[in-house]
């Protein structure tokens, strides 16, 4: 049995908030390891990263997953959507805790939610996904782009003259703000909050999931952390995963895809936008949870042929 286990994370508030839920869950099962946990600085975070025009890839993980590697830590806790599709060699997957909720949320300076903001609104993201979602909905606002932390951003609505934001569901509620309001306080400020569609706002594959990284060889942290591990939300993320890895699609292309479970069975969807077109390639997929490769392969294909 593993006496000792190190977790390597980002520091951002979101990033501790998410590692104290993997120590939570281990200490429940197994209350006797010993736990500690290293701050690893991503170049996501630093404050000099502000040409993306490269890409997202590994801009939150690759140092985690260097410093996993290397043996300075047991286990990489990651937001599983800034994971890129295909991790490095030697690495794996190997637990992941129960999925929060997957919607995205506008967070607003005014009441009544994206129906109601004005013709010509500002709203900003830093997601390319939600951008385009964003416009296919309401083609008349003004979309800009957003960094930083959740703090951060709902600072930065209050100091622009912006008219709202677009969050994930999930990393508010791990920060304690609560979506089932339809208000927020932030420091002296109070914002509105709307809940979006999934119908429209499909969300990035493993949006709401923390998973969690270790060695390959690691067979005695891989048992420890399979009692922790959520199967069902496991299998969402593999086949989520694995659809991302044949479009070769990661957290900087605009791709939604989404699988939930239900007695053994899968449901899998996915929005996929090209060139100029507002609307995207949709398409979606049923079937046998343990045939989640191939159904992601289907669905692949009748994206292809939307």
């Amino acid at each position: 049995m593993v006496a000792k286990i190190t977790l390597g994370t980002r520091g951002s508030e979101l990033a501790r908030a998410q590692t104290l839920l993997v120590e939570k869950a281990i200490r429940s099962v197994h209350p006797n390891v010993a736990i500690e946990t290293k701050i690893i600085v991503t170049r996501g975070d630093n404050p000099k990263v502000v040409d993306l025009r490269a890409g997202w890839k590994g801009l939150f993980t690759a140092e985690i997953e260097r410093a996993l590697l290397a043996g300075e830590v047991d286990v990489a806790v990651h937001s599983a959507k800034d994971l890129p599709s295909e991790i490095s060699m030697g690495a794996q997957i190997a637990a992941v805790l129960p999925r929060a909720p997957v919607n995205d949320v506008l967070i607003s300076k005014q009441s009544g939610g994206l129906a109601a903001l004005p013709c010509g609104a500002t709203v900003a993201t830093g997601s390319v996904r939600r951008q385009r979602q964003l416009l296919w909905n309401r083609a008349d606002l003004k979309v800009v782009d957003l960094r930083g932390n959740v703090p951060t951003r709902l600072r930065k609505l209050a100091e622009n003259e912006w008219d709202g934001i677009l969050l994930a569901r999930a990393g508010l509620e791990r920060l304690g703000f609560s979506p089932k309001r339809t208000e927020i306080n932030f420091e002296a400020g109070q914002f509105f909050v709307e809940v979006l569609p999934r119908q429209i706002f499909l969300p990035a594959g493993g949006q709401g999931i923390i998973a969690l990284e270790i060695r390959t060889d690691d067979e005695s942290t891989k048992a420890l952390l399979e009692s922790v591990s959520d199967r069902e939300t496991l299998l969402c993320l593999h086949a989520e995963r694995e659809f991302l890895r044949r479009l070769q699609g990661d957290c900087n292309f605009p791709v939604a895809v989404h699988a939930t479970t239900r007695n053994g069975k899968m449901k899998l969807r996915a929005q996929v936008f090209e060139g100029e077109s507002p609307a995207p390639r949709q398409a979606e997929v049923q079937g046998s949870c343990d045939e989640r490769d191939a159904l992601a392969a289907e669905l692949l294909q009748r994206i292809r042929q939307t």
